[in-house]
């Protein structure tokens, strides 16, 4: 077994590639570019929204107030004519990039944290790169992708996206597992 504390070197390295990768993935490659069309009419929309003064959080609309009213005709009348939406709605002006920046690279932290205590514990220090490879890119995999299935699944998010963003974190794992293979 490998004590946790011998694989700070990995541990921060993978946080930092993790970080660098994803930033050119997002920002410097248009492999994202067209996640998010405009919608049709994109100023009347918020011209109708906006009066409401919705605060930052997520909405649904149609939405019930009961498993009740979801049978009756009125609320199915609702649904029927649409639109269904689910919208996440953020504060007014620029988005301050730092903050998320900072809650990214914490949860990257965490997540090759997570995958560094499980293969501490279930790779030996002789194993071969190709096992702490495998176990490193799992549980690393296993925290950048697979829960944004459950986002197309029950919110319908876009498959194309979900889909784009698994990718994604195929390759953060993969780098993960590369420099934890390197380094072990």
């Amino acid at each position: 077994m490998i004590s946790l504390s011998q694989l700070w070197l990995p541990l921060l390295l993978s946080t930092v590639a993790v970080f660098l990768a994803s930033s050119v993935i997002h920002m410097a490659s248009p492999w994202h570019k067209n996640d998010y069309p405009r919608l049709p009419n994109e100023d009347a929309v918020m011209d109708a929204l906006r009066p409401f003064g919705l605060a930052p959080g997520d909405y649904m609309f149609p939405r019930p107030q009961s498993m009740a009213e979801m049978k009756t005709p009125e609320f199915l009348e609702r649904v029927n004519r649409g639109p269904k939406v689910i919208m996440t709605v953020m504060p007014n002006g620029m988005t301050p990039m730092g903050g998320m920046f900072v809650q990214w690279i914490v949860y990257i932290l965490v997540v090759t944290a997570i995958a560094a205590h499980l293969a501490s514990r279930s790779v030996t220090a002789s194993a071969p790169g190709a096992h702490v490879f495998h176990q490193v890119f799992l549980v690393a995999f296993a925290g950048y992708g697979l829960a944004l299935f459950q986002l197309a699944i029950w919110y319908s998010r876009s498959w194309s996206i979900t889909i784009k963003s698994v990718i994604d974190g195929a390759i953060y794992a993969a780098i993960t597992a590369a420099i934890f293979q390197w380094s072990w």
